[in-house]
């Protein structure tokens, strides 16, 4: 199960984050502001940081900060979720080492395919299975799923939203929703967590 912590200082955007991410199966703990996020990172280190930007004591930046001159927790894919959405602060962020950006306000779909698709890139990159595993995942992906399904599951894995799968397949939002419900009764990912493993062997797979 993957740990998300949570910095924000809004009651109500935090409450509904946490929903949202532990209905799909995640581990959530949460801070409302950055010095606090830091105590709970060093209590119990995370798969995942959301924090916003502005708020008391320590904001977004400062937190990003400490964490990129910290060689244990350095890696810990870090999304900036907040209303600062010029693009000038988007630049900002991410020269500073944030990963991704997610602008408020944001729909349920796009926080899960947001954390579900960084989640996935740095598994790619982390905990491949053995060669051997891994083919035997390719195989059983190619039996049990379409082409189609396989290309719907990669852009999962990449973050990207049902309505921008829509426009790059040249499909329905109605058809994404479909493939993403036969994915996860074919692969038996119960939830998004789950379902974003099987977009890093998809990412794996041969062309």
């Amino acid at each position: 199960m993957y740990a998300i912590l949570i910095i924000e200082d809004d009651v109500v955007c935090k409450k509904m984050m946490e929903t949202i991410l532990r209905i799909e199966g995640f581990h959530v703990s949460s801070a409302s502001d950055g010095q606090a996020g830091l105590a709970l990172i060093a209590e119990h280190r995370p798969d995942l940081i959301l924090c916003d930007i502005m708020m008391p004591n320590m904001d977004g930046h400062s937190v990003l900060s400490n964490l990129r001159t910290d060689t244990v927790c350095a890696d810990i894919p870090f999304i900036f979720v907040t209303a600062m959405g010029e693009r000038s602060e988007v630049r900002r962020g991410m020269s500073a080492g944030a990963d991704d950006y997610l602008s408020k306000p944001f729909s349920a779909e796009e926080l899960l395919a947001t954390v579900t698709g960084r989640l996935s890139r740095r598994e790619a990159l982390r905990n491949l299975p053995q060669q051997a595993s891994l083919q035997e995942e390719f195989a059983f992906l190619e039996q049990q799923t379409t082409v189609r399904e396989r290309e719907v599951l990669h852009l999962v894995g990449c973050g990207v939203t049902s309505k921008e799968i829509a426009l790059q397949l040249g499909i329905t939002p109605r058809t994404v929703n479909a493939h993403r419900t036969n994915l996860m009764n074919k692969l038996g990912a119960a939830n998004a967590a789950l379902l974003a493993r099987w977009a890093v062997i998809a990412e794996q797979m041969p062309k």
